[in-house]
């Protein structure tokens, strides 16, 4: 981030990665990458959430390593884990789980650690690196995840057709009856989202939504009530998104004019001149920090560590988020990114809007499985 933009309350941008962690033009390969990497050559099969890894960067990396990239895209977290599960660990070489998922993976055994003396993990933010560290360590074999990108679930509209109440939008504007027909979310998360927005508005006691990752009556309980009334409001969203490009369609093509979305399609047609805003909602943003994990069934070896020594280098990190428009972990990468995401950031994250952010807890087993259970119900109704 540049350092002009500064931040509301003293929070900058080294800082909101802490507390995350503890709770394009063509590319120019820099001159870091070693020798190891440039001749290593081959390939290397990538399970990576659908926008994270532009042409530009596939291009360059194999352009300047020999190293063809195949890449599969997902969309969701249990994407990543079915496919896993499916092939018990085989047919990838590095997959992107997000950091708060390690309860589900520790009991399954499909993947293995890393060898950490092949990654340069010290340029990366501390506090990720070290959540890598004990949060993936399991059974004390090794660290098997270590941070890739970082972002937020807020609120994206449409400049044109809508304008929020105040400063910052609110998750409740996905479901209010004035946007009715004209609004999206992803199944389990606007869910959440409007928990939080009942809170925010005094209908609900605060701290409800969070208590639900308590014990698995508490989440039947807040769960029960919560499906209610989305069920009640359901008619008011247009449709439900499970990756970037839905949510890109939904508010050029689809007639949305408000929804709960990642940061970083929003960010990518804002940055490409649409009438297209995204900001942490008045509610919080919801935080997560996206990760490379070594599947038990990885074959390349060698291109592996190839391929995070260019993720890790800052001006490769700076420019492939100059083109999605998400968050890098990379010391010094938003030096790379430009002006043009530095005034993104600021717009995203005005005020104490980095001060509000609201990390996703660690999801046991049995809570992801309950959820579930609730979220097909609002979908089926």
């Amino acid at each position: 981030m540049a350092s002009k933009n500064r931040m509301g309350k003293g929070v900058s941008r080294r800082s909101v990665l802490k507390g995350v962690a503890a709770g394009g033009a063509a590319l120019a390969m820099p001159a870091i990458i070693s020798r190891s990497a440039l001749a290593s050559s081959g390939e290397i099969d990538i399970m990576m959430w659908s926008d994270y890894l532009p042409d530009s960067f596939r291009e360059a990396f194999t352009k300047k390593t020999g190293i063809k990239i195949n890449f599969t895209g997902i969309g969701s977290n249990d994407d990543i884990l079915n496919k896993m599960k499916a092939t018990n660990g085989q047919g990838f070489d590095l997959i992107t789980p997000t950091m708060n998922r390690s309860p589900l993976w520790e009991p399954l055994g499909l993947v293995q650690p890393f060898d950490m003396k092949k990654i340069a993990i010290d340029k990366v933010n501390p506090a990720m690196a070290k959540a890598g560290e004990t949060n993936w360590n399991f059974g004390g074999k090794g660290q098997m995840w270590i941070p890739h990108i970082w972002g937020t679930e807020g609120v994206a509209w449409r400049t044109d057709k809508f304008t929020p109440k105040g400063e910052f939008p609110s998750y409740g504007d996905v479901w209010d009856d004035a946007n009715a027909g004209k609004t999206m979310g992803r199944g389990h998360s606007v869910m959440l989202g409007a928990g939080l927005a009942l809170e925010h508005a005094g209908t609900w006691a605060p701290g409800t939504m969070w208590s639900a990752y308590e014990t698995p009556e508490k989440l039947t309980e807040v769960w029960t009530k919560l499906t209610e009334y989305c069920i009640s409001k359901k008619k008011n969203l247009k449709l439900l998104w499970n990756d970037a490009d839905t949510q890109k369609n939904g508010l050029l093509n689809e007639g949305v004019i408000v929804g709960q979305t990642w940061d970083g399609p929003p960010l990518a047609l804002k940055t490409a001149g649409e009438p297209v805003m995204y900001r942490a909602p008045v509610e919080g943003a919801m935080a997560w920090v996206d990760g490379l994990a070594l599947p038990i069934g990885a074959k390349n070896i060698d291109q592996i560590y190839a391929f995070i020594e260019a993720c890790y280098d800052p001006e490769m990190a700076g420019e492939a988020i100059k083109t999605h428009g998400y968050n890098s972990p990379v010391t010094g990468a938003e030096k790379f990114a430009g002006e043009v995401y530095a005034k993104n950031f600021g717009d995203a994250y005005p005020g104490d809007a980095l001060a509000k952010l609201n990390p996703w807890p660690p999801e046991k087993p049995w809570y992801a499985e309950k959820r579930a259970e609730f979220v097909d119900k609002f979908k089926s109704a």
